[in-house]
């Protein structure tokens, strides 16, 4: 699929951000560029991102401690998820089990591709509001020995074709000023080179307190894995199943967290009270799978992960609005993320 024919689907498929959706993302703002100069960040402009917490240079998940209270944790006191979302979920974790991680040889790398769909917007200087999607994407490279060096291809976000001229005057801005790094800096935009895939400094985290190198540390045990997410992320929303949800498809979509691990965070998953299957169907980026999710603490949207159910992999992730707002009908996809893994023999 080519640029443009993404672009004219997104236009016909997907209405555009409530307000709402957009104002949720407000505190996430710009976390990819936050070692850019006081000075040189948008005096007069507020970009907007609905975007979930990244596990590659994920500057928050560095300062998170690797202690574990269990005595502490706020685990919600119903029951699991519903018996047909569990079904799938334990499902994905034993075909998960009886799937061999890629094996590269010497040379090689695993090439991690997303797309994304996201809302975005900013606030000019006489006080206006405007919102618009947008589309970006990237490719990873993880080379055979992960202590070696990572390659990080970052696209530029493009405004969706339906977006207002004004819209795209003010993404185009925006750009600009994500492109003014100061000198001896990474880009946000084109190759970013790193030793280990420590991009901007961070190393890459199997989920948030544990980087990639210890994942196999982490508790096989679904409630034990459970109780460690519950106690990592206590605090950082109104709903700690819905926070622990977002983290553990998080880890599931990078696509390089082990499989024993994988299968343990399906596992535990299938606890969490709230979680639902929504869609048997569900298409994204072309591919078909099975979509769980959980509401937002406030009801207006459902974030879902989607499983291939033949290989037990998180094909992408997408957030669903379920209440109408002007424009937007509840069931609308107002951001989504596919994930592509493959081998190959060389990186750019």
């Amino acid at each position: 699929m080519d640029d443009l024919q993404l672009l004219r689907e997104m236009r016909s498929d997907v209405g555009s951000a409530p307000p709402a959706a957009l104002a949720r993302g407000r505190k996430s703002l710009m976390s990819r560029i936050s070692h850019s100069s006081p000075k040189e960040a948008q005096p007069t402009l507020r970009p907007i991102r609905l975007r979930r917490r990244l596990l590659f240079a994920s500057a928050a998940a560095a300062l998170i401690a690797g202690g574990v209270v269990v005595a502490d944790v706020v685990r919600p006191g119903a029951p699991g998820a519903t018996a047909d979302a569990a079904e799938v979920l334990n499902n994905a974790a034993a075909v998960t089990i009886r799937t061999t991680d890629p094996v590269l040889a010497p040379g090689q790398y695993l090439k991690i591709e997303t797309k994304e769909l996201t809302a975005s917007g900013a606030q000019t200087s006489d006080g206006d509001q405007v919102n618009w999607q947008e589309t970006t994407g990237g490719q990873v490279y993880i080379p055979a020995n992960r202590d070696e060096e990572w390659v990080w291809h970052r696209e530029p976000r493009v405004p969706v074709e339906s977006a207002s001229a004004k819209a795209k005057a003010l993404a185009a801005e925006m750009a600009a000023t994500m492109q003014r790094m100061p000198e001896g800096q990474p880009p946000v935009v084109g190759i970013v080179r790193a030793k280990g895939g420590a991009f901007y400094g961070n190393d890459p985290v199997a989920i948030i307190g544990t980087p990639l190198k210890d994942a196999n540390e982490l508790p096989k045990d679904p409630r034990a894995l459970l109780d460690v997410i519950y106690e990592r992320t206590k605090g950082a929303g109104k709903n700690p199943g819905s926070e622990a949800f977002v983290t553990i498809a998080d880890g599931l979509r990078t696509g390089v967290v082990p499989a024993g691990l994988r299968a343990a965070l399906y596992k535990a998953a299938a606890l969490i009270p709230g979680v639902t299957l929504s869609d048997r169907r569900a298409t994204i980026d072309g591919r078909t799978g099975t979509a769980i999710g959980i509401p937002s603490p406030d009801g207006a949207e459902r974030t879902e992960i989607i499983i291939d159910p033949e290989s037990g992999l998180v094909i992408g992730e997408q957030s669903v609005l379920l209440k109408d707002y002007p424009g937007s009908p509840a069931g609308t996809v107002v951001g989504w993320t596919s994930v592509r893994t493959s081998v190959v023999d060389s990186a750019p």
